[in-house]
């Protein structure tokens, strides 16, 4: 259902709301990398979550630029 959710919010946003929220999630992404080899984060799944928003937002970017 959350995946559901997502897809919603994604498609009624618009292009330069998109590119700004991937830059949003590859910064968060990487501060997660740094506090993984800090071992500061308890919660490794939420990387692979991160990744597969980034990959759901790129892809809904191809399909609105054909």
């Amino acid at each position: 259902m959350k995946r559901k959710k997502f897809l919603e919010e994604i498609l009624n946003k618009s292009e330069a709301d998109l590119l700004k929220s991937v830059s949003d999630k590859k910064e968060s992404l990487r501060s997660l990398k740094f506090d993984l080899v800090a071992g500061k984060i308890k919660n490794v799944k939420e990387i692979k979550n991160i990744k597969k928003e980034i990959a759901r937002i790129l892809t809904i970017l191809k399909k609105k630029e054909k």
